[in-house]
Parts: C-alpha cells; structure tokens; sequence
C-alpha cells in the first residue's frame, strides 16, 4: 500500500477538508493538549498539517503522525474558535477509523471488548449486573466509580413505564435515550430523569429496541456505526413521541448526527430550560453547587447558554466553575487510553476545589464520562472535605418512588 493510500486522506473530498485550514491559530488557544505541551504538532492546526502532507504523499507515513493523533482528546474547542469553519471533529473522526483500519492504531483489548458490548445491548446490560450490585450496596471503590445506587435487575424502560402508570402525566410525550454504560452501569441517574420528566407533566416513552449512539466507535475508530443509527433511527420513529431527549451530553452529539433528520434530538437540562420546570424548595445550609460545562453538550451540540433556571429550579446555590468551558480531560475513553495527560488537563481545572466555599460541595455536571474523570480527584483533593459529583438531573429530583 503507498503512504498516500495508508494514510487514509487520499479521497479527494477528504483532501479538500484538510486544505481548510487557514493556519491562524486561533485553536492553539483552546486546545488542551496544545496548552499542556507547547507542542505545535499537538494541536488541531499541527494535526491537520500532519493529515495533509501524509495525503498529499508529502509526508510518509510516520509513528509521530500516529502518536500526535491519539493524544488528541476530541474536546472539539476548536471548532467554534475557528474562523474558517474547519469541522475538525468530522476529519478526526475519519483519521481514527483509518488508522485503525490501516493497523497504525491497534485498540486494547478492553477498548475491543466494549466496543463488542457496546453494539449488543442485552449482553452489555447483563454483563455489567455485577457492577450495579457493587456499586448499589458501595463494595466497590474506585476513583472513577462515582457514589451511586443503581436498579440491579428493574431497567429505566420498565421503570418509566411503571412510574407513567402510578402518575399518569398528561403532557408532551417525549423519548429518552438511555445509552448503553449509562444504562448498564450509571442507571440510577436514568431513573432520575424519568422521575423529574414525569413530575413535570412529560409523558416519558423508553424505546426497548434502541442501542448505542454510536460515540464510543468515533471516539475509538472502531469501525462504522451504520447499523447502530439505523436501529436508533427505526426505535425512536414514533409519530407521537415529540422529542428525543438524552442526559449525556457525548450521547447527545453522536445521536444527533445519526437521527436529526428524522426526528429532533435535544439534551434534557435544556430542554427543561426551554420549557420550565418544578423547582425544588430545599433546607440547604452551606451546600454550593459548582457547575461544569461538558465540551460535546458547548463545543459539539453548539450549546453554551447557562440554563440559569434549571439551575435555579434545583434550590442550591449555585455558580460556575472556574474553567467551566475548558475540557476537563474525560474525552469519552482518552481518561483510560492517556490517564497522564487526563490527569494534568484535569488539574489547573480542579485546583479551586481545595478552597471553594461550601459544605458540602457539588461538582455538577451532565456527562457520566465527565463525572467519572470528576470523581477521580474528588477524594484526593477533598482534604477532609465533602465533595460530591453529582449529574444535574440528580440535583432536581424529586426522590425514589
């Protein structure tokens, strides 16, 4: 095979996106690993260099193409600092998938075995029943493992139609994305939502036959993700379900682009924003809540209002975390396949938890993967102190039924 060919870019289409880059650096600004290293080869303006001249046959295909790709997080900060619209995370997405068929990224074995979990749904579910036990009764500790009491047997579909019956809604009917590890191992802030869609007159519909969105293969490379929009598309094609909502904002991202067309797809704490909601009435004391922003729901869903009555709705005090907008380093699989860089892009961010007012603290947000990297140096750098991660939705909810 010849480099330009090995390389993956030798379409001519592909070539034109690699060409758009107008070389001003406005991305170097915004990019975490850029600002991490200093490295110009490390930032989407060096990659996009690196992509073309491999293209072009200008640049054989080198290990140093190789290893500046994979330290890319995928935050996508890039894209709105661009003046020239480059669709960074379009060209990325493509470059992973081509190493990955050229054998120049060899994924691990576990990355492997998720991605074969993931596509199948039911084994996915039965096989993480272990980790709902652990987690529901805390026998488990681990630092990305945050606190949580998941349903070990009961699923969000079976829940939401229980709790539909019992309180018969008569508002919008809405459909609810579950994903497959938020489903399979975070399952409780599922049933968090369902409860505060429910408590605010949303008739909530579970799709059984919907399977993953898809992000894990673009974060990884692993193959393409037709099969998974198309069963997306045909589980959510419900002529009286108007909306398709999802509590991840990674989830939100790649389902958008797999079924917009068909039917609108938008991020829940948004969509209550929108709309209006409950709000709770709490006795809080000191407790502060710190909200951070995730980079696929601001940079990929272009969506970075503050949803400042949804905040408000949750009864806390509450104000943005310093570097809200920054990426904290969770980049889907980048905080298990680069845990040194997650680690360091995660520290300037978190440093304000050692002294923050509030007892306790919540660092919120509205990404399970985000949460996890959160919850990694939530114990480390408590000093004593109660800090909790928590999703946004949790921080609405109205309590078990």
């Amino acid at each position: 095979m010849n480099p330009v060919n090995k390389a993956g870019m030798h379409n001519p289409s592909n070539r034109d996106l690699l060409s758009s880059c107008v070389h001003c650096g406005f991305c170097l600004e915004v990019c975490p690993t850029y600002q991490l290293t200093g490295d110009e080869n490390n930032s989407p303006r060096g990659r996009l260099r690196l992509w073309k001249e491999e293209a072009a046959g200008d640049l054989p295909v080198d290990a140093w193409t190789d290893f500046y790709t994979s330290e890319c997080v995928g935050c996508l900060a890039c894209e709105p600092a661009c003046p020239a619209n480059v669709p960074y995370g379009l060209i990325l997405n493509q470059v992973r998938s081509q190493h990955v068929a050229a054998g120049r990224n060899r994924p691990s074995l576990q990355t492997r075995v998720g991605d074969y979990l993931a596509r199948r749904g039911r084994l996915f579910d039965i096989s993480m029943m272990p980790l709902r036990l652990l987690r529901r009764y805390d026998w488990l500790k681990h630092r990305k493992l945050f606190p949580g009491k998941p349903a070990v047997v009961l699923s969000t579909a079976k829940y939401a139609e229980e709790l539909m019956k019992k309180r018969q809604p008569t508002g919008p009917r809405v459909g609810l994305f579950t994903g497959c590890l938020m489903e399979s191992v975070f399952r409780e802030i599922n049933f968090a939502t369902v409860r505060v869609l429910i408590e605010n007159n949303y008739q909530v519909v579970v799709p059984t036959d919907q399977g993953c969105c898809g992000a894990f293969q673009h974060h990884t490379g692993l193959g393409n993700t037709d099969e998974l929009d198309r069963q997306n598309r045909q589980a959510f094609a419900m002529d009286d379900v108007d909306v398709v909502l999802t509590n991840s904002s990674g989830c939100g991202l790649a389902l958008t682009k797999a079924i917009a067309a068909t039917k609108p797809v938008r991020d829940v704490i948004d969509f209550l924003n929108d709309k209006g909601l409950v709000s709770r009435d709490r006795v809080i004391g000191d407790a502060k809540m710190y909200i951070d922003l995730p980079c696929h729901l601001v940079h990929g869903q272009k969506i970075d209002r503050i949803a400042e009555r949804v905040f408000d709705a949750t009864g806390y005090r509450w104000e943005l975390a310093p570097m809200a907008y920054d990426c904290c380093g969770a980049g889907g699989t980048y905080q298990f396949d680069k845990p040194e860089n997650a680690a360091k892009i995660l520290q300037r961010k978190s440093e304000f938890l050692c002294d923050a007012p509030g007892d306790p603290i919540y660092l919120v947000t509205t990404n399970h993967v985000c949460m996890m990297q959160w919850n990694s140096v939530a114990r480390s750098i408590a000093g004593g102190r109660s800090i909790r991660v928590r999703h946004l939705i949790q921080m609405l909810d109205p309590g078990e039924e």
